[in-house]
């Protein structure tokens, strides 16, 4: 009995701290983050993007079925063959963890081109949604295509704030300070370091190239290969610092930084850049035209530095001198503060200052002055809630109860449990609780008999008379089958980054998935057959007593006195929520679930005149369906 009794709540346990850490936040979408590399390529002058031309031209040879023939191609359709570089920025960093895999996913897997159909699939979604509740439902369909391409996508970079700008620790802080504390080795990784890593690296290797004559073509292609590949991978990140959800700040808890993140991005901010331009930022998702063209102005100037080491205009820029032509390996998803990185000096800092006078100053690290925060549904919580159902029921537990009715009923119930709401997105549905309280049911419609007068007993007569209950009721989403991320256990021993990957596709609809939520103007809808059951516990203890019909020898009908134990479950199927709003701590809210339920006798026993009972009749199962109402508040710690 005690290991039946600790299953539960050692999956409990093991799911809610496994999703727990599948929550930090990209920036800019696949399409966002393409649309602006490719802005940014387009409005090179001629003599630059004649020169980026051919270096693409260089890089492709020997791929030349995997890599478009134009380095950008300005229509992204459906099902494409190959990828033009404007794809890698978006590839690099949601995709791949370092330039070395970008450039391997590219060149190697066929399940990146399927990545690039559901960017161009989301990219039209996108377009064609006029209301909030549209765009909601259009990514909530990628994220769950992305997830079927690629099983890593949303548990990749779950660990780090690699994506977001570093908050300020000064209001006075100026643009080289900034610089500094984002490159200092020890610092927690963050965009605009990442950014300079990798540029770094991709100045490097195009200087080596116009300075080295000793090079054979084929160590020119390999080096101008993985010199693109390191520069996709930097423009990542530095896109990422236009998106407004990156720059309002990173400190905080997981739940406290994913909804600040969620907040900005959709309602946008007002920014000044480091050159003192004000102007007003979306994020993720919500990128308009002018976002799009402030983020690609800063995109070409990268560029053109990339472009101006290979020329040899730019000069100061160190040569590579490794031997093994190979994209840089460092790893954002398995790195958590910035490496040491070789050849800083001021001519490197003065690079890396003409890139950040046109990004956002970034929020303020915790204290005075900082933006407000918000705090999105997720994390472990503790709550209380009431209900009122109104359920019709099939028939009365006697055989001669043929007659249907229906009963109202209360509850209320205190609950624990983990919020995974929104893990992927705004339909996303990961919640995982335990919760017990007590329920009151009145009595039902119906008479004990249909041809007896109730006049005189009044509810007592019912066929089921009013009772109450202690009951128990848990959710947990699945993968495939109700119960399978509890069976799948063992997988954190053996494999956990498998039973993660079931966990994040459980909390988006699963495997099918038949079980996403669905946006609307009136709010969210979602078909939850077994992700929810509860369970009533009646007559334990004391039996529930009732007026139960007998037919007696002669063929009349005389009332029974009945003692009554069953097990009520009930199964919700349909679930409606309004849109729930950003909160600091506490929420709170109203749902709706369409159920069915199954009142099961086990006991039954006759009450005789002289005080002696016997065993009962045999009772049936009565069969309900119904409206609950649920107002549940949460405290989240």
């Amino acid at each position: 009995m005690k290991t039946r009794l600790n299953l539960p709540i050692i999956a409990f346990i093991a799911v809610s701290a496994l999703c727990a850490i599948t929550t930090d936040a990209s920036a800019w979408v696949y399409p966002e983050h393409r649309d602006i590399a490719l802005q940014a390529v387009v409005r090179l002058s001629p003599q630059r993007r004649m020169v980026f031309d051919s270096i693409w031209a260089i890089a492709r040879r020997g791929n030349e079925t995997r890599l478009c023939s134009l380095v950008v191609e300005p229509l992204q359709a459906r099902n494409p063959n190959s990828l033009d570089w404007a794809s890698w920025s978006a590839i690099g960093g949601d995709h791949s963890c370092s330039p070395q895999q970008l450039l391997d996913n590219v060149l190697r897997t066929d399940w990146i081109l399927d990545v690039a159909d559901v960017a161009a699939r989301l990219k039209i979604d996108l377009a064609g949604s006029k209301e909030m509740y549209d765009r909601v439902n259009a990514l909530r369909n990628s994220d769950i295509r992305m997830q079927r391409a690629d099983p890593n996508y949303a548990t990749r970079a779950g660990s780090n704030n690699v994506h977001f700008l570093l908050s300020r620790t000064s209001a006075s802080m100026n643009m080289r300070q900034y610089a500094h504390d984002c490159l200092v080795p020890g610092a927690e990784l963050n965009a605009l370091g990442s950014y300079a890593i990798f540029h770094q690296s991709a100045m490097r290797k195009v200087t080596r190239v116009h300075s080295d004559n000793t090079l054979t073509d084929d160590q020119r292609r390999d080096l101008l290969l993985s010199a693109l590949a390191d520069e996709a991978f930097a423009l990542h990140f530095l896109e990422d610092t236009f998106a407004s959800g990156h720059v309002a700040g990173t400190w905080g808890e997981t739940s406290v930084r994913k909804g600040t993140h969620d907040y900005y991005c959709e309602h946008g901010m007002e920014v000044t850049t480091w050159d003192g331009r004000q102007t007003i930022l979306l994020g993720d998702a919500y990128m308009r035209p002018a976002d799009a063209e402030n983020a690609a102005k800063t995109i070409r100037t990268s560029l053109e530095q990339f472009i101006d080491a290979y020329t040899g205009v730019l000069e100061n820029v160190p040569a590579e001198t490794g031997s093994d032509f190979v994209a840089y390996p460092f790893n954002v998803c398995q790195n958590n503060v910035m490496p040491a990185l070789t050849d800083i000096d001021s001519a490197t800092i003065d690079r890396l200052t003409d890139i950040i006078r046109d990004l956002p100053v970034p929020g303020l690290a915790d204290g005075s002055g900082a933006l407000p925060r918000f705090r999105a549904e997720l994390g472990g919580f503790v709550g209380f809630n009431s209900g009122a159902r109104l359920s019709g029921m099939s028939n009365g537990f006697n055989t001669l109860q043929p007659e249907p009715g229906g009963l109202a009923s209360l509850d209320i119930n205190l609950r624990l449990g983990m919020g995974l709401e929104g893990v992927l997105n705004a339909s996303g549905d990961g919640l995982v609780f335990i919760e017990g309280g007590y329920r009151i049911d009145g009595a039902s419609t119906q008479s004990f008999y249909a041809e007896k007068d109730l006049s005189v007993g009044g509810a007592v007569t019912a066929a089921i008379p009013s009772r109450s209950a202690y009951q128990v009721r848990v959710r947990m989403p699945f993968w495939l089958l109700p119960g399978d991320l509890i069976v799948a256990i063992p997988l954190l021993i053996f494999s956990p980054q498998t039973y993660q990957q079931m966990a994040v596709v459980a909390g988006n609809g699963g495997i099918i998935p038949w079980q996403s939520a669905i946006a609307t103007p009136i709010g969210r809808f979602q078909f939850m057959l077994g992700r929810e059951l509860g369970a009533t516990f009646y007559g334990y203890g004391t039996s529930d007593r009732a007026f139960m019909p007998k037919e007696a020898a002669n063929g009349t009908i005389l009332p029974e006195f009945v003692g009554i134990q069953s097990l009520y479950l009930d199964v919700p199927f349909i679930e409606y929520k309004p849109f729930r709003s950003f909160a600091s701590n506490q929420s709170s809210g109203l749902t709706i679930q369409l159920f069915t339920g199954f009142d099961i006798p086990i006991k039954s026993e006759a009450f005789n005149t002289d005080g002696t009972t016997s065993p009962g009749p045999v009772l049936q199962t009565v069969v309900h369906a119904g409206l609950r109402f649920v107002f549940d508040w949460r405290y989240y710690w």
